[in-house]
């Protein structure tokens, strides 16, 4: 047992140490090359190329992408760099209240779509690798099965996609279900959802009560290196950001409630959004721990895609298998160089 005094120092440092100014995030050299509203295309160059095909990244609409540039060393942008892949980031921003009537459709066809074809005219390239990242992975895959654009590769990570596999808040979403519980009034009312609101949100179906990760500062406060990382990354788990309103309704109506993505009857568009017209490479990366997102919620998308091509990686980790280490896990590395070529 650590003597009082001991931790009564550890405890006063930990709190003058989080009264500093944070450590810098986001230092992976990059250049803006298509802007739209909040949302910027980022271009990461590949430190000395050696693929062809550019991955294009779709990051999250509920948290800050910098968890994908969070240092030197634990970027997983600067690993895909030096293993010679140039990258581009869709980093949708952070929505202001003028962004309510943003829904999935403009999402996907006005943002994604866009920025997809931008990637394909800015690298010189005749194909893309998509890589979606939580909820960016969902929206990232109704573009795969909407889209004509030459997708090669499809990288799914740690995103729902069968929203019916929920069990959380079990006599609430069945509520939902059965159209007995309807959200669409607050949803209309606020326009946009405040980022406190969307924060509070998943904290109540992931990590309710969230006082581990300090204990674990607190034990490890003489250690920079990892203080430094905390600090980046505890940026990362409170930054969320606000929530357009019409997205979200569209979301709870269509996923959530009707699950039309898995049974092949969403529509964006006007064009069917079906899960078969997927039949590019595909890898599904899950996390066995995961919380937030149970595997079951996305491994629907290895059936009910058309592709020949499909691999299931499953950590041990929780939701936050998309940070690096000191390089790609190898795992990835070895089945992007074997579709890269």
């Amino acid at each position: 047992m650590i003597p009082f005094a001991e931790m009564y120092e550890q405890v006063r440092k930990s709190a003058l140490l989080l009264a500093t100014p944070e450590p810098a995030t986001g230092l992976t050299p990059r250049t803006a090359v298509w802007r739209k509203n909040k949302a910027v295309l980022w271009h990461y160059p590949a430190a000395e190329k050696k693929y062809e095909v550019p991955l294009f990244l779709v990051y999250s609409l509920v948290n800050q992408a910098f968890i994908l540039d969070l240092a030197p060393g634990y970027s997983m942008i600067e690993a895909f760099t030096k293993e010679g892949y140039d990258v581009y980031l869709l980093d949708f921003g952070i929505p202001g209240y003028e962004d309510k009537d943003i829904t999935v459709d403009d999402y996907v066809l006005n943002y994604i779509q866009e920025a997809g074809r931008r990637t394909l005219r800015h690298a010189k390239a005749n194909e893309l690798t998509v890589i979606g990242y939580c909820l960016g992975g969902t929206i990232a895959a109704i573009y795969a099965a909407v889209t004509e654009d030459p997708i090669r590769n499809v990288i799914m990570n740690v995103a729902p996609i069968d929203f019916q596999q929920y069990k959380g808040f079990d006599k609430l979403t069945a509520a939902m279900r059965d159209g007995k519980a309807d959200l669409d009034p607050i949803f209309d009312a606020l326009g946009i959802i405040p980022a406190p609101f969307i924060k509070a949100g998943l904290r109540m179906v992931s990590y309710p009560v969230y006082y581990s990760p300090y204990l674990s500062l607190i034990n490890r406060i003489d250690n920079q290196e990892y203080t430094d990382y905390w600090r980046r990354f505890n940026k990362w788990t409170q930054g969320h950001v606000p929530f357009s309103g019409a997205a979200l309704k569209q979301l709870v109506q269509d996923f959530g409630r009707d699950n039309k993505f898995v049974k092949g009857t969403l529509e964006i568009g006007g064009r069917r959004a079906s899960l078969s017209n997927i039949d590019s490479s595909l890898l599904v990366i899950c996390a066995e721990n995961d919380k937030l997102v149970p595997m079951e919620l996305s491994t629907a998308i290895l059936d009910l895609s058309s592709s020949t091509d499909k691999t299931l990686e499953i950590l041990s980790g929780g939701h936050a298998t998309f940070n690096a280490k000191d390089g790609l896990p190898g795992y990835l590395s070895e089945w992007l160089k074997a579709r890269s070529k």
